[in-house]
């Protein structure tokens, strides 16, 4: 399995990062492989939630499961994902004072055997999935700092 960890200073307090990364109808936002979100609640999210995300890889749509396995709101949620990738994400909340805020995504991810999971693992490798994650994290913080 692989690991991908980045983090990143956001100019605001905890409780408006949290309104904003807990909320997974932000997805494509954040990453423009994912195309849609669907049967994500219109809210921030709990444990137990599920919900699917379409992906599209160089042409090639696919869909991945998200479950929401363990959450403490305003610090930490752990999300499964299964599907064409099949990933762990934790994300850590903590504020830094000042109003302002250290968010962490750790990604663990592989990708199933099969010609469109070897597809997908060679637009990542490629693409470079630290730079996903980071850009990822740069549009979070955007967001949430209005900019």
């Amino acid at each position: 399995m692989t690991v991908v960890r980045e983090a990143a200073v956001v100019d605001a307090p905890v409780d408006e990062v949290w309104r904003v990364i807990a909320d997974a109808r932000n997805l494509p936002r954040w990453n423009s492989h994912i195309r849609e979100v669907r049967g994500a609640p219109e809210r921030e999210l709990k444990e137990g939630d599920t919900y699917r995300v379409r992906i599209r890889f160089m042409g090639v749509s696919s869909e991945v499961r998200a479950e929401v396995e363990e959450l403490e709101v305003q610090r930490y949620a752990r999300v499964r994902l299964s599907g064409i990738v099949n990933a762990t994400i934790h994300t850590f909340v903590k504020p830094i004072g000042h109003g302002r805020t250290r968010v962490e995504h750790d990604v663990e991810y592989r990708f199933p055997g099969g010609p469109l999971g070897e597809l997908a693992a060679r637009t990542v490798r490629h693409l470079g999935a630290p730079m996903i994650i980071r850009r990822g994290l740069r549009a979070q913080k955007r967001l949430v700092e209005g900019a």
